[in-house]
C-alpha cells in the first residue's frame, strides 16, 4: 500500500472523484501485490509524488482488487503508469521504466 503521505490509494469506487475530477496533473500506478516489476518502481513513484508535490498528484490502484477500472483503461500489464490531465488519459507507460522517462512526461504536460 502507499506509505508515503504525497501518494493517494484509489479504488474504482472513488477514481472518477480523485482522479478524473482532479484539476491537476495526475499519474496512476496501476499495480498488484505479487508483480515484481511494480515494486521495482515503486520507489520511484515515492520520489516523483514528493519533487511533483503540489503539480502532480500521485495515485495508486491495486488492479486485482479494482478489476473494473484496470478494465476500463485495458490495463493488461503492470506496472502500467496511466497520465490523466482533464479527467482524460494523456499518457501510459507501461514496465518498470527508469526515472528520467517519468520526468519527461510529467514536464511534457504539466
Amino acid at each position: 500500500m502507499a506509505s508515503n503521505g504525497n501518494i493517494h490509494t484509489v479504488t474504482d469506487a472513488d477514481f472518477d472523484t480523485q482522479v478524473k475530477a482532479s484539476a491537476t496533473l495526475t499519474l496512476v500506478d496501476f499495480w498488484a501485490e505479487w508483480c515484481g516489476p511494480c515494486k521495482m518502481i515503486a520507489p520511484t513513484v515515492e520520489e516523483l509524488a514528493d519533487e511533483y508535490e503540489g503539480r502532480l498528484k500521485v495515485c495508486k490502484l491495486d488492479v486485482d482488487e479494482n478489476q473494473r477500472t484496470a478494465q476500463q483503461y485495458a490495463v493488461r500489464s503492470i506496472p502500467s503508469l496511466l497520465f490523466f490531465k482533464d479527467g482524460k488519459v494523456v499518457e501510459t507507460v507501461v514496465g518498470a521504466v527508469r526515472k528520467q522517462r517519468l520526468e519527461e512526461v510529467i514536464e511534457a504536460h504539466l
